[in-house]
């Protein structure tokens, strides 16, 4: 309670709020730390560590308290909603609402629906999102959903870039000139390596990600990133420094479409298997959870601009110099040129 009231105190006075409206939104919150108020509240939102077996023992230690009609929300990134509901009650009442750090700033909700999610829920729960001024995102429970699915090999393409000897400050460049908000380089630092980590770990058995040395090596040694005050980069003043020095040569000139078509690759990835039900939703979806490039209107918007088999193509020329990593999805045969 104490730290939602500094939220809307920063929130709200750059708003030009006074004590009187933070008391008024403090108002709306009651704390407890048992279970004696569940059986009045519409919806649950777990958000405990990220282990299945610990969410299970959540649910099912929630679920004697909540009424027959109650919601209840697994806030995982990347766990499967699918198998959480194998050990509820009631199967159908159970769903995802995955937020985005900094939940107070960031205006995407994946609703995630598992195998035996009902219908109803997923429009509960984009009515929530909605309430809570947020944009709702239908997705499937599949590992990593559709934002961090697609996030993931575009971070892990930065990570191999930086153990190739390319600098940071290249990397991150390269995303910045294509219209990133921040560099991928970057952005692992502020997101943190221990958590990128453990995301990478969790969904590169489902798609055959290499999870770089130099990121199990960072964490190692716990440089974690801007909240260590050293990562990729130090973090001075919350700025971001670089640790070394640029060397041109050490730069390869296609160092964006390595970035970029790791990311489209993936994108193609999740259409074809329905992670969301089309590429509006896929672009909006990626815009708002990722800040990809927003004048570019999305990866399948680009992808159609740019022109279909041309990209296919890259991709390929890619695959010979680089490796697998870059081979086409089978999705791309099912775009319309």
């Amino acid at each position: 309670l104490g730290h939602a009231r500094e939220l809307f105190r920063r929130s709200l006075v750059k708003r030009g709020g006074g004590e009187e409206v933070v008391a008024e939104k403090m108002a709306l919150l009651t704390g407890t730390t048992g279970y004696d108020r569940f059986a009045d509240v519409d919806l649950v939102v777990e958000a405990v560590v990220e282990k299945m077996a610990v969410k299970q023992a959540v649910l099912q230690e929630s679920e004697g308290h909540l009424s027959g009609g109650a919601i209840f929300a697994t806030n995982t990134s990347a766990l499967s909603v699918s198998e959480l509901q194998g050990v509820a009650q009631r199967p159908g009442k159970v769903g995802g609402l995955h937020f985005f750090n900094p939940v107070a700033k960031m205006q995407l909700i994946e609703i995630v629906h598992g195998t035996g999610t009902d219908p109803e829920l997923v429009q509960r729960g984009a009515a929530f999102a909605r309430r809570v001024d947020r944009l709702p995102l239908p997705v499937k429970s599949s590992p990593g959903f559709l934002v961090n699915r697609i996030l993931m090999p575009y971070l892990l393409e930065a990570m191999e870039l930086l153990s190739e000897g390319v600098p940071a400050p290249a990397i991150d460049h390269a995303a910045t000139s294509f219209g990133m908000p921040m560099g991928p380089v970057e952005l692992a630092d502020r997101v943190g390596l221990d958590i990128c980590l453990a995301v990478a770990e969790k969904l590169s058995p489902f798609f055959n990600l290499k999870v770089p040395e130099k990121l199990e090596t960072m964490v190692q040694q716990k440089n974690l990133g801007a909240k260590t005050g050293s990562g990729f980069y130090n973090y001075t003043s919350g700025k971001a420094v670089y640790k070394g020095t640029e060397d041109p040569d050490s730069i390869p000139q296609d160092l964006a479409d390595r970035l970029i078509f790791r990311l489209l690759n993936e994108s193609v990835a999740c259409l074809r298997e329905q992670i969301v039900e089309d590429a509006d939703l896929l672009d909006a979806g990626v815009i708002f959870g990722t800040g990809f490039a927003p004048f570019r209107g999305g990866p399948m918007n680009h992808i159609y601009d740019r022109g279909v088999e041309q990209q296919r193509q890259r991709l390929q020329q890619l695959e010979q110099l680089h490796g697998e990593q870059f081979s086409p999805d089978s999705g791309w045969a099912d775009l319309e040129a």
